[in-house]
């Protein structure tokens, strides 16, 4: 990778020149919420045209790669949102693309991907984890977009923090999904550069938080791992040089139980007409617990790609 991963708030300054007029710039909501010890503010990245963040950073790097590079054609390894944005790119630059899904990937991020004309490649979980480490995967060729563990597509995610702090200068805490970990650093690389003293946390799911143990053991561990209705976050271990990140700019990572999350999704959708799918309102949960602390915390709603049959469990009340 060329030496230490790094993300500068110089870096995402050039990212929001460069994705300008490609990702749109996203509103700050408060929630109506007389529940909670905090005042709840929601950064709605599921309005972005593919329904998540991933649009910022996969447009970063695109461009970042330049027109001849991309003439190979561009690829990526993604549970859907990732795979989502880099179709949406190749789509419009009318250049090749593949995406590596696990097989466990719902339908409704598979479809898009296939609807915006790229290749869909179903593989084994822990094959498709391992593309993650080598960067590579046999018989693909041409650019490779890292969903998380890449300067560029963290620069891209890092103007969010800058949009935060725009309109809300005061904040005190922000939460932001913690999947590969591209998120939540590139946001608090941007939040820490301008406002020293906002936190920024991490949120996981019970059933997938390498990096709340790997924190407190002080080292990248190995979880047990449990697929659950929360696909886009979640993973059986933090890589190394991500974990290196979130050690040096993140406040902690909140952990949320399942059923947690699913009020949370149930909340949106009644109390704000939000949808969200499940790492996108696991943000919500963790905050609402009082965990993020009190006074006004963003939450971060990375995505609201959700399938309909599980929104529907979860609006009567029960958890996919």
């Amino acid at each position: 990778m060329g030496g230490p991963l790094s993300v500068s708030l110089e870096d995402v300054l050039a990212a929001r020149a460069r994705i300008e007029g490609l990702a749109v710039r996203t509103p700050l909501v408060r929630m109506a919420l007389d529940d909670s010890s905090a005042e709840i503010y929601l950064k709605l990245e599921n309005l972005q045209p593919i329904g998540s963040f991933k649009l910022r950073g996969a447009s970063n790097a695109m461009a970042v790669a330049g027109e001849s590079e991309l003439r190979r054609g561009v690829w990526t390894a993604s549970a859907g949102n990732m795979g989502q944005a880099v179709a949406w790119g190749a789509s419009r630059a009318g250049i090749p693309c593949a995406v590596v899904v696990p097989d466990t990937a719902p339908e409704a991020k598979r479809r898009p991907i296939e609807r915006l004309g790229a290749r869909l490649i179903p593989v084994p979980f822990e094959e498709w984890l391992e593309v993650f480490a080598s960067r590579r995967f046999e018989g693909l060729d041409g650019v490779f977009v890292h969903p998380f563990s890449d300067q560029s597509v963290m620069a891209g995610n890092g103007t969010i923090g800058l949009e935060i702090l725009d309109d809300l200068p005061e904040v005190d805490a922000v939460v932001v999904p913690y999947g590969g970990g591209g998120l939540a650093c590139g946001i608090a690389a941007a939040v820490k550069a301008r406002s020293p003293s906002t936190k920024v946390f991490a949120c996981e799911v019970e059933t997938a938080a390498p990096l709340a143990a790997s924190l407190a053991a002080g080292h990248p561990i190995e979880v047990s791992h449990t697929h659950s209705f929360v696909d886009g976050i979640g993973a059986p271990r933090v890589f190394p040089e991500m974990f290196e990140l979130a050690s040096r700019f993140l406040d902690g990572s909140l952990v949320a139980s399942l059923t947690e999350v699913a009020d949370a999704v149930r909340l949106l959708v009644e109390r704000s007409h939000v949808v969200a799918e499940g790492a996108g309102a696991a943000s919500v949960a963790a905050a609402r617990s009082g965990r993020a602390g009190v006074g006004a915390v963003v939450c971060v709603v990375s995505g609201g790609n959700i399938d309909l049959a599980k929104l529907a469990t979860i609006l009567s009340g029960g958890v996919p």
